[in-house]
């Protein structure tokens, strides 16, 4: 420290001083006078070790929160992501009928990105995760089974939903979803929500699908 900047501080120190006393000389509880002196003897102190070329002590500043934004940005630029991510199938991963149309789960992947296969780069962000949902379905019965999945969600076991991520089905290029399959029709299905990260864990997790007699669960932990 500068001998311009020592003399600096030990004045604003030696102030602290003389504004500590008066408030130790106008205080009339006895509380308030101990108080005023452990300040004083604190100010002393600190003035003794400027004096002796101990630089001022400042005070620490709080840590800064990341922006929103810049996770944002370091997920969509890949960093702290490793791209998608396999999770495991449900233990009992049966086929499931909505009506006459069988349905299989084949694959589940999470990542905080959706990018496009088209030329243009499209890709999708988020702080959340996306499920990818991956079902091979085949109609076995004799007649075309009308089935639309836009309904389809996501359940977890505290009743939470999770709607289609219709944005999502867009930028990452998934087939249109059919709405009728036709006798012996074998489709595979590619579906895609916005979850948190804890939602991909629930054992309760299942895929909700609505059929003429009603909605169809099909577990997916």
């Amino acid at each position: 420290m500068s001998p311009r900047a020592s003399t600096r501080a030990l004045a604003f120190l030696t102030a602290a001083l003389l504004l500590g006393g008066c408030t130790k000389e106008a205080s009339t509880s006895e509380e308030g006078q101990e108080a005023d002196a452990r300040t004083l003897q604190k100010l002393r102190a600190e003035a003794d070790r400027v004096k002796q070329g101990g630089a001022v002590a400042t005070r620490p500043q709080p840590p800064q929160r990341e922006p929103e934004e810049s996770k944002l940005a370091g997920l969509a630029a890949g960093m702290g992501d490793n791209g998608p991510r396999k999770l495991r199938l449900p233990e009992r991963n049966d086929t499931v009928h909505v009506d006459t149309v069988a349905v299989k789960v084949t694959g589940l992947e999470a990542s905080h990105s959706v990018k496009g296969s088209s030329k243009a780069g499209l890709s999708l962000t988020t702080e959340d995760l996306f499920l990818r949902v991956e079902l091979i379905t085949q109609n076995v019965g004799g007649m075309p089974a009308p089935l639309t999945l836009e309904g389809v969600k996501l359940t977890d076991a505290k009743g939470q939903t999770y709607p289609l991520a219709r944005d999502a089905q867009a930028v990452a290029g998934t087939k249109p979803l059919p709405s009728t399959w036709e006798p012996a029709q074998r489709t595979e299905v590619v579906l895609l929500f916005e979850v948190p990260p804890d939602a991909v864990q629930d054992d309760g997790l299942a895929l909700v699908v609505q059929g003429a007699g009603g909605d169809v669960r099909i577990p997916l932990r």
